[in-house]
């Protein structure tokens, strides 16, 4: 069983990288081999729209991204987790899952029938995480939705999606106990799906 984390935070050692770190200990527990790709040490671009991938379903565009996409299909579940930069993901995230649109299939007579490579595979699930240094969910704005309803486009089902509000100062999360356990029983669900998955 594998699951990939990918920060969408520029920081290695920020809140969002820390509360990942502690969801994939407790998807460990549960015999998971995990991996994060911190989106900041990397290059990718933004989706440009050239359509270049809709017949062979892969992406024209050669930097980084073309590393992450077999790790993808490889892994058995994912965590997206991304800090709220005015009310949305950060770019970083935002060019990452504009990159996964290679692995759309549109039906070219009628665009709003599309089945994802990862759907017609069988489906996979994932979990989301937010970070907004504000106190209200409301601030967040876009951060979670973003990060949900894309996974749910590519054929994930998104387990959890837990919310981390009024945390700025980095690595400021990990003095909340109990945020830092609900991170970790996080990582141990989405583990734990998966395993329900092998056994059905």
């Amino acid at each position: 069983m594998k699951i990939l984390a990918v920060n969408g935070s520029p920081r290695k050692k920020g809140n969002t990288a820390s509360l990942i770190e502690r969801a994939l200990e407790g998807a460990s527990r549960l015999g998971a081999e995990t991996k994060i790709i911190h989106l900041g040490d990397i290059s990718i671009s933004g989706c440009t729209g050239c359509e270049g991938c809709r017949d062979s379903f892969n992406c024209v565009i050669q930097d980084d991204m073309q590393d992450i996409y077999p790790q993808m299909l490889e892994a058995d579940g994912l965590i997206c987790a991304s800090p709220t930069y005015f009310y949305n993901i950060t770019s970083l995230m935002k060019a990452f899952i504009e990159r996964c649109y290679c692995l759309e299939n549109f039906d070219p007579q009628d665009r709003s029938r599309w089945v994802s490579a990862i759907e017609a595979s069988g489906g996979k699930y994932a979990s989301v995480i937010s970070v907004c240094e504000q106190h209200s969910e409301e601030d967040m704005g876009f951060t979670a939705p973003a990060m949900t309803m894309s996974l749910q486009s590519l054929g994930y089902r998104v387990v959890d999606d837990l919310k981390a509000v009024g945390y700025f100062g980095p690595g400021v999360v990990r003095d909340n106990d109990s945020l830092m356990r609900e991170a970790e029983d996080m990582g141990a669900r989405l583990a734990g799906t998966i395993l329900l998955r092998k056994r059905t």
